[in-house]
């Protein structure tokens, strides 16, 4: 998409030019001040290193022939004798001149103007270097924003002016929808009679929501990329201070600079910090927080119109906003930015990889397949991983090895080698993990798996990775009942290889994981028919259970909740229970195969299953991955005690 220069305006830079010249000019009249009051106090220093007579005694010693010379200055007399230099105050009717006249002593004046300026500037001069301090340290208080010291209440809003490395719509993948919405947004700036002579109006705001990391602060970086007008930048949190008004005023400030530079883009990041829901909370409707909102809902579509003023703002938490901020006239469309699927992970990563050299056996679309659920953020971060590795063994160009091991340390975290395990405690994690792996491979309905490891990753000591075959919208029945069973088979082998009084904690995490899916599908899913097609799960945390203690329902229903739970989980135990009894062989080899080798891979794990040999040129490539593709849920083995590292998809929120 072709696009101009961005067109500032040349007020912008004349603020910029007037700001500078006023700090400089700050700067060199708090030193010429600190100067003068320096000379100031050196001189008077002097003067008091002089010694004060009475004036009798002067005129004594006049008359005795011991003054060598005197200097006049008003009614201060400085003289001069063998000893020294003294100072005295003539009486205003005394004839001190005609005195030392008459006794042959020489006598200087000095201009009594001179003396009457000094004395005010040394009163004024240390009142004026403290107001000039207090200026300054005013100002840093505030950040040096604009007006200074006086500038509480202006908007802290910044004009982009990228004139180098310029965000654009090229620069935007895997988000085509989002996307187009914004490319009518620009398109209606540039050229507004292309829609106006059909009566249509340009939209008032566009409300950006998505989880995040999924490119919306990227998406308005790349309207200011495209638009060719003025683009404010802002975060919702600028607004709100600890004084009642300073919010309302800034949003006043921010809609007067827009008007002057419209038609232009004011884009407000993470706005739920100042739009949530009114009369939520404590303060009723009289704090700050909720007079910003208002004179924002104001400014939006208020008594006067702001014509030319597109809002464009950004969030994560939609359900918290005020509906009145929602309505159609200030936010006119709401633009889902979603994690993308696999041909927009395959696009995002095409984009990121443009500034790395990549090698000839980098394939973009395996590693989109092996990474869904990833935002553009968590891309980001693996073309970054996958280029810090490849630096650190001195390669190159990146290659999919390296893509492979950077998934690996994030999905998973970094491999923990150095961690000393007993022959015993691997030998427990080769069958726990086994027994994951051979439940996944025979259940009715579960994802393929792609690597089984006994390497300590994060908190895991092992775990088993299994990978969608494509991006998942929904899950059914029989594929939750095969997750809670391939959950289970961890358990169920160390039950049956070591006894179940040789049963470690190590199925903690486990254990959490089916007992979430498990009360998922009872109290939201309404796979439990006895009970009804309820959604038990929100009215466990509805209003009153939060005061009240309990529930909306009554405590029989709470037990059948309970039993159903318990029901779905000893089915999936007794199926894991079943396929390893009949696979024992199978668990067998497979266990074997991972105390040897540490780390399989799926096509790995299918030979050592049947028998075959690997054939692999070098055992230290155990971590490789030269077969399949990767994965994204994984079946870890905690250590007891410690927090599990990550929960099956979709997440319930039971």
């Amino acid at each position: 998409m072709d696009s101009g220069p961005l067109l500032w305006p040349a007020r912008s830079v004349r603020e910029t030019a007037l700001g500078n010249a006023r700090n400089v000019a700050f700067w060199v009249i708090l030193f010429l001040l600190i100067l003068a009051l320096f000379n100031l106090f050196s001189g008077g220093q002097n003067q008091v290193a002089q010694r004060g007579v009475a004036y009798s005694e002067f005129i004594s010693q006049v008359e005795n022939r011991q003054v060598v010379s005197a200097t006049l200055d008003g009614e201060n007399v400085q003289f001069t004798t063998a000893d020294g230099t003294y100072s005295t105050i003539a009486p205003g009717d005394a004839n001190t001149t005609d005195v030392l006249l008459n006794n042959g002593v020489r006598i200087e004046a000095r201009p009594q103007e001179q003396s009457g300026f000094l004395s005010v500037l040394s009163l004024w001069l240390p009142v004026l270097v403290l107001i000039g301090i207090w200026i300054f340290f005013m100002n840093r208080m505030q950040g040096g924003g604009r007006g200074g010291a006086m500038g509480f209440g202006k908007s802290k809003a910044k004009l982009l002016t990228e004139k180098h490395g310029r965000v654009t719509f090229d620069d935007v993948a895997g988000i085509d929808e989002a996307k187009e919405e914004l490319e009518e947004i620009v398109e209606f700036l540039r050229n507004p009679q292309k829609f106006s002579r059909l009566g249509g109006k340009i939209p008032k705001g566009a409300l950006l929501v998505g989880p995040p990391g999924t490119g919306k602060t990227l998406l308005a970086r790349a309207i200011a990329g495209e638009a060719g007008v003025p683009f404010f930048t802002i975060s919702g949190s600028d607004f709100v201070e600890m004084f009642v008004g300073v919010g309302a005023s800034r949003v006043r400030d921010m809609f007067e600079q827009a008007k002057k530079n419209a038609p232009c883009i004011v884009f407000i990041d993470e706005i739920d910090a100042v739009g949530r829901s009114r009369g939520v909370g404590y303060g009723g409707g009289n704090d700050e927080r909720e007079q910003t909102l208002n004179q924002l809902l104001v400014e939006m579509d208020g008594f006067e119109a702001n014509e030319g003023i597109i809002i464009v703002a950004a969030t994560n938490r939609p359900d918290v906003l005020d509906p009145a901020l929602l309505r159609p006239g200030r936010f006119d469309r709401q633009v889902q930015v979603p994690n993308p699927d696999i041909k927009g992970r395959e696009r995002i990563l095409g984009v990121h990889a443009r500034k790395v050299p990549l090698g000839p056996d980098v394939d973009l679309r395996i590693i989109a397949r092996g990474t869904p659920g990833f935002s553009g953020a968590d891309l980001a971060n693996l073309v970054n991983e996958a280029a810090l590795m490849a630096a650190r063994v001195n390669r190159r160009f990146v290659t999919m090895e390296d893509f492979e091991s950077a998934k690996d340390k994030v999905m998973m975290g970094a491999e923990r080698r150095s961690m000393v395990m007993s022959e015993d405690e691997k030998k427990l994690t080769a069958y726990h993990e086994a027994g994951h792996a051979i439940v996944g491979l025979n259940v009715p309905d579960h994802d393929p798996i792609h690597k089984a490891t006994i390497i300590p990753r994060g908190r895991a000591l092992g775990l088993v990775m299994s990978l969608p075959e494509r991006d998942q919208l929904s899950v059914s029945y029989r594929k939750y009942t095969s997750k809670i069973a391939m959950a289970m088979g961890g358990r169920v082998a160390e039950e049956l290889v070591f006894g179940k009084e040789m049963v470690t904690s190590g199925a903690a995490s486990d254990i959490q994981q089916v007992s979430k899916i498990a009360r998922a599908m009872v109290t939201q899913f309404g796979y439990a028919e006895e009970l009804g097609y309820v959604d038990y799960a929100n009215e466990q945390q509805s209003y009153l259970g939060a005061y009240g203690g309990g529930t909306n329902h009554s405590e029989e229903m709470q037990k059948r909740i309970d039993g159903k739970v318990k029901e779905f989980i000893d089915e999936g135990y007794e199926t894991a229970k079943r396929i390893l009894t009949e696979k024992r062989d199978d668990l067998e080899r497979l266990a074997q195969g991972l105390l040897e080798y540490e780390t399989l891979t799926g096509a790995e794990i299918q030979k050592v299953i049947n028998g075959e040999a690997l054939n692999r040129g070098d055992d230290d490539d155990a971590s490789s991955t030269s077969g399949g593709t990767p994965s994204i849920t994984a079946i870890p083995k905690l250590k007891p005690k410690s927090r599990p590292s990550g929960d099956m998809e979709p997440e319930p929120s039971a």
